[in-house]
C-alpha cells in the first residue's frame, strides 16, 4: 500500500473517531500496529491533530469568538478542565509510555467506552448551561477527559458523559466537550512537536503534499463527523455507538489473546 493511501486511511479514521465517541486514539493505535512505522510518525500525528483542530474551529468559530469577547469566564473553566489531562498525560508519558501504544489496552478500553455510552443513553434529560457551570463541575469533566488519555477511551464520549453528570444539557455538554478539546489537542500537538525536535519520536519521510492531503482530509471528515455527533446528541442516539465499540474491542482483545 502506498504512503498516500495509508495517510488517507489514518486521516479518515482520525477525522471520524476524534469526534464520534469511538476513540480516535484507540483506532489509531490499532491501525498503527498494522501500518508499521507510518502509524508511529510524530510528524503525521501533528498534521492529523492540526486537521481535526481545524474542524472544531470551523464548526464552533462563533462560540470561540464569544469566549474571547463576552464569555471570558468560560476560559477559566476550560483552563481548570484541562489541568487533570495535563497531570495524567505527563505522568503516563514519563512513567508508562507503553500504555498509549498498546493495541491490547486499546481493545479493552473500547469496551469500557461502550459501557460509558450505554450509561450516557440512560441519563435523564437536564438543561444546565456550560456558561453557568462552577469550577468543580469543570474539574470533574476534566477528570473524565484525563481518563480518555488511555487509548480506547473516547474523549468526546467521556467528557459529554461528565458534562451530563454535572447537569449540563445535551447541546451544552457537547459544546463544552469540544471547547475543552481545543487546549487538549493543542497540548498533544505541542508534546508531539517537542518529541520530534528532541529526537525521541519517529520522524516521517512523507512529502509535504501528502501531509497536506492528510491534514485537509482529517479536517473535512472531522467537520462531517462533528456535525453528525451534534445531531445525534440532540436525538439521544450517542449510545448507539456502543454497538461498535463493544464488538470491536472484544475482537481486538480476542485476537491478542489468541495470537
Amino acid at each position: 500500500m502506498s504512503d498516500l493511501y495509508r495517510v488517507l486511511i489514518l486521516a479518515v479514521v482520525q477525522g471520524i473517531a476524534e469526534f464520534l465517541p469511538i476513540s480516535s486514539s484507540g483506532h489509531l493505535v490499532i491501525l498503527g500496529s498494522m501500518l508499521g512505522e507510518l502509524g508511529e510518525s510524530a510528524t503525521l500525528e501533528i498534521i492529523l491533530h492540526a486537521g481535526t483542530l481545524g474542524s472544531i474551529l470551523i464548526v464552533y468559530w462563533r462560540k470561540i469568538l464569544d469566549l474571547l469577547s463576552r464569555d471570558r469566564r468560560v476560559i477559566v473553566l476550560l483552563v481548570i478542565g484541562t489541568l487533570p489531562a495535563v497531570v495524567v498525560g505527563l505522568t503516563i508519558k514519563e512513567a508508562f509510555p507503553w500504555l498509549i501504544r498498546s493495541p491490547l489496552l486499546a481493545g479493552a478500553m473500547l469496551m469500557v467506552t461502550g459501557v460509558l455510552l450505554i450509561v450516557l443513553g440512560r441519563l435523564p434529560a437536564t438543561d444546565g448551561r456550560y456558561e453557568r457551570m462552577g469550577w468543580l463541575g469543570a474539574l470533574v469533566v476534566g477528570c473524565f477527559q484525563a481518563v480518555a488519555i488511555l487509548p480506547g477511551i473516547s474523549r468526546s464520549g467521556s467528557t459529554i458523559l461528565g458534562g451530563r453528570l454535572m447537569g449540563l444539557g445535551k447541546d451544552d455538554s457537547v459544546t463544552f466537550s469540544f471547547l475543552l478539546a481545543i487546549p487538549a489537542i493543542c497540548g498533544a500537538t505541542t508534546l508531539a512537536i517537542k518529541d520530534l525536535l528532541d529526537g525521541s519520536a519517529a520522524t516521517s519521510a512523507l512529502s509535504g503534499s501528502i501531509l497536506c492531503i492528510g491534514a485537509i482530509t482529517a479536517m473535512a471528515v472531522g467537520v462531517f463527523a462533528l456535525k453528525w455527533l451534534i445531531r445525534w446528541s440532540k436525538e439521544d442516539r450517542l449510545h448507539w455507538f456502543a454497538y461498535w465499540c463493544l464488538p470491536v474491542g472484544a475482537i481486538i482483545v480476542g485476537m491478542y489473546w489468541l495470537y
